[in-house]
């Protein structure tokens, strides 16, 4: 028996001496509960309330919605003395990979920590690094904010005036970067990719705080911004040495009805920016 849930049975008796409860005044309320709801699931005998407490039983779904309503407890709260913390649903969906498109409701119950306060710099206009700019983490319902706080990854937003990957990444969208560790190579070299969605787009920072999100290629100690075909966005030149490659996109989020107002007129491309 794990020691996690001999623990939980060692809280729950906590609970219920915090409250006054005798052991009978618990197994009472939980068959008024049970003829309440015309189920004998949720009743729980002396003697089973007992082995809960002492010696590691897990109650059952039914039981323990019994005990959530008994000691006035959190039904979230009550499955994480038993290991089981619900804000991780949102990382845990990866591990499972259906067949099939389907609709993905999000859980309006989990109250989960997400962005409650921007820093009030921030401009829509410019591509940022989202993380820097959240200045108050907060509870909130709504349980695939969660991933915000992964490890590994970063999250930026693309600047509704920046048009670099356009049309294959809106302005307004939000972009889930992998993180580059110290072992990791900046950016890769150039090489033959079987459509524009496969070659890697890069998140960067200069040494001034501008971000940049763009295909990328090294010539010397030069980071050459290559925007997509499409965009009027001319090539940008960066300085390696002023130059922070942040990491790779491996997932976007943008509306497809983001853009309202008309292009800007194209620069000319035949002349690359030195920024």
């Amino acid at each position: 028996m794990g020691e996690a849930v001999i623990g939980a049975g060692q809280k729950l008796r906590i609970f219920r001496e915090q409250l006054g409860y005798t052991l009978r005044d618990v197994e009472q309320s939980s068959v008024r509960l049970a003829e309440e709801l015309k189920n004998d699931e949720y009743a729980i005998p002396l003697s089973r309330l007992s082995d809960i407490e002492t010696k590691g039983v897990v109650p059952s779904i039914y039981r323990m919605y019994s005990l959530a309503a008994i000691y006035r407890l959190d039904f979230h709260q009550l499955l994480g003395l038993y290991g089981i913390d619900l804000s991780r649903m949102p990382l845990d969906l990866a591990l499972a990979e259906p067949r099939r498109t389907h609709r993905l409701e999000p859980s309006a119950m989990n109250a989960v920590e997400a962005p409650v306060r921007l820093d009030p710099s921030f401009d829509l206009r410019r591509t940022s690094n989202f993380g820097r700019l959240v200045e108050q983490w907060g509870l909130v319902a709504f349980s695939h904010l969660q991933g915000f706080k992964e490890d590994g990854f970063m999250y930026g937003y693309v600047g509704t005036e920046d048009y670099t990957m356009y049309p294959l990444l809106m302005p307004g969208s939000f972009v889930r970067v992998k993180v580059r560790t110290d072992e990791e190579q900046g950016i890769a070299p150039l090489g033959t990719w079987r459509s524009e969605y496969e070659r890697p787009i890069y998140f960067l920072e200069t040494r001034e705080g501008q971000y940049y999100c763009s295909w990328c290629s090294l010539k010397g100690e030069l980071i050459i911004l290559q925007p997509h075909p499409l965009s009027p966005t001319p090539i940008r030149i960066l300085r390696a040495n002023d130059t922070d490659v942040l990491g790779q996109v491996v997932a976007i989020a943008m509306r497809l009805d983001q853009l309202s107002e008309p292009l800007p007129q194209p620069e000319s491309k035949a002349q690359a920016r030195l920024n």
